[in-house]
């Protein structure tokens, strides 16, 4: 491991601004944001006094419920030079998940906008927290989160109890320079800086802890792989909130001097396209949803890419197809390949941009340098021969450092000898080249979106008229895959699909409600009585008529 990687996300801008002042660092279509190395610094550097001034200690959580702003960007270096730890939340989240996300982490402070498509984040806040309309910003006292002291305002608008954000600027004159350079040296690699909330098969989201180390060295290797420099324009229409875009995208660029190309809040098909055209992106990032999108949308031909050269897919299962579409098509002949999760920085394995095309489209690439896999048998724990299924384990600097706050789920999910157990059953050839197979864990990956049924089942067992719920993921041909529930309701009662999908409604994220429901009076069992959701899935694709989808390859 070189020593330039073992570094702190603050120390790493600092470098990069004085190596590239003058090229593009960031550049927001949508916001009309343009920002060189050296500015963006200097942006950063206000806004981290500014945090400072209010109070915020090294280590306190910081939460950002934001969509793809500019000030995410800025928020994400700023609290990284005084060592907070930021805490990325879903855009998509509605009050329960909001509710247990504030309490769970520990945030002592809140940055959100106002409003997400049909959700009022402002609205939501202060009905969570009912004190903050009455609070002096800055000083909120709340006796349901009784940690969070502060909720920071990005917008135009001012909002009764929360801090604007264009005052931090303004606040931060009053902390000399000297203040952040201290609190700047006293963060250390190793040091947690990020909190990223992944579902857990026991039900509610975890916390994985990932330190400036974790995703400054991954962020790194991923540049290599695929022959980043600072030449390279990288448009990130994936969102933030998720480590592909906060560290396959913004951190990656930050670490080769490439510039970062915003196309918009979220992400849009003509946008994107039109922001690869208009900054002659050479490197387009995104699950295998959004490139679909992209290829199939009428007006696809009237934009010229021939800038782009490189890029990732991934989020979820890609298809083999769509993978040489977007190498013949869009002209990405150098797109990679890259799988992880969020426990692992998130980059386990990624494809070379000199790799053949056979290998770029039908597998998953090969370990990061550094970075040791290996493929067991999930019964005895030994490692299997090349070609034959296993779990796939990972151990390196990628490592998180534990879910925050839940040792006994940590200690299922790192062993004692370091190895990380993905719960993913993949194959690996003798050239170290894996592909993905399945999955031990009960997940379901929707357009990208982790989902485990069994957060949405705790879920609708809230309901009065549910019995017993079970949730399964089914095939889905443009999401991959999508939400199913087998509900089993209480004697004498009646309900229908919609019925239980409006009970979902702004209480969980869109994505995470059912598409299909299916009210049933039994389960398909196993003689010790444990659900069969191997046999559910199976029916499911032959009632509903998905054995085509099913039968898509994926690397």
């Amino acid at each position: 491991m070189s020593d330039p990687l073992k570094t702190t996300i603050g120390d790493l801008l600092d470098r990069q601004a004085s190596q590239f002042g003058d090229s593009d660092a960031l550049v927001h279509l949508e916001h009309n944001v343009r920002y060189t190395y050296s500015q963006f610094r200097n942006e950063c550097d206000r806004i981290a006094r500014g945090l400072i001034r209010l109070g915020i200690q090294k280590g306190e959580h910081v939460g950002i419920w934001v969509t793809n702003y500019p000030e995410w960007v800025v928020a994400q270096f700023a609290t990284a030079k005084i060592g907070a730890v930021l805490v990325t939340v879903n855009p998509s989240y509605r009050l329960h998940e909001l509710d247990y996300l504030i309490r769970q982490s520990d945030l002592t402070t809140l940055l959100m906008i106002g409003r997400f498509k049909t959700s009022d984040y402002a609205g939501m806040i202060n009905e969570l927290i009912p004190e903050l309309r009455v609070s002096r910003p800055g000083d909120l006292t709340s006796s349901r989160f009784p940690c969070l002291k502060r909720v920071v305002f990005i917008g135009h608008d001012r909002h009764p109890g929360m801090v604007a954000w264009h005052d931090l600027a303004v606040l931060g004159e009053a902390v000399d320079v000297a203040e952040l350079t201290r609190r700047q040296r006293e963060c250390k690699p190793d040091d947690v800086i990020n909190i990223q909330y992944t579902s857990g098969t026991t039900g509610f989201p975890k916390g994985a802890q990932l330190s400036h180390f974790n995703v400054v060295a991954d962020a790194s290797y991923i540049a290599q792989c695929m022959k980043f420099t600072e030449h390279d324009r990288l448009c990130i229409p994936v969102p933030f909130y998720h480590c592909f875009g906060c560290v396959l995208g913004t951190l990656c660029c930050v670490t080769s001097g490439a510039a970062m190309i915003i196309p918009a809040e979220y992400f849009d098909p003509i946008k994107t396209l039109t922001a690869v055209e208009n900054e002659a992106c050479t490197a387009l990032h995104g699950v295998p949803t959004m490139f679909i999108a992209e290829l199939q949308h009428p007006e696809f031909a009237r934009f010229r890419l021939s800038s782009l050269r490189t890029g990732i897919m991934a989020g979820s299962p890609c298809p083999i197809e769509v993978m040489k579409q977007v190498v013949d098509r869009m002209g990405v002949r150098e797109i990679t390949i890259a799988y992880g999760q969020t426990e692992a920085s998130p980059v386990i394995t990624q494809t070379r941009t000199e790799d053949p095309i056979e290998l770029r489209v039908t597998t998953v690439g090969k370990a990061l340098p550094n970075v040791e896999v290996r493929i067991v048998d999930p019964v005895t724990g030994q490692d299997v021969a090349p070609g034959q299924q296993g779990e796939l384990c990972a151990r390196g600097f990628i490592v998180m450092k534990g879910y925050y706050n839940m040792p006994d789920a940590t200690a299922s999910a790192i062993d004692s000898d370091g190895w990380l157990h993905t719960g993913d059953l993949a194959t690996m050839d003798q050239q170290g080249y894996c592909k993905i197979t399945g999955r031990l864990k009960d997940m379901i990956i929707r357009g990208g979106e982790n989902i485990y049924p069994r957060e949405i089942e705790e879920f609708l067992y809230r309901h009065p008229k549910i019995s017993d719920v079970q949730v399964i993921g089914v095939p889905d041909l443009k999401y991959g895959e999508e939400v199913m529930a087998w509900i089993k309701l209480k004697e004498g009662m009646d309900a229908t699909p919609d019925e239980i999908r409006d009970f979902c409604r702004e209480q969980i994220a869109h994505y995470k409600i059912p598409r299909y429901i299916k009210f049933v009076t039994e389960y398909p069992m196993t003689i010790s009585g444990k659900v069969q959701k191997y046999r559910m899935r199976e029916a499911a694709i032959e009632e509903l008529g998905l054995q085509d989808v099913a039968r898509i390859r994926t690397a």
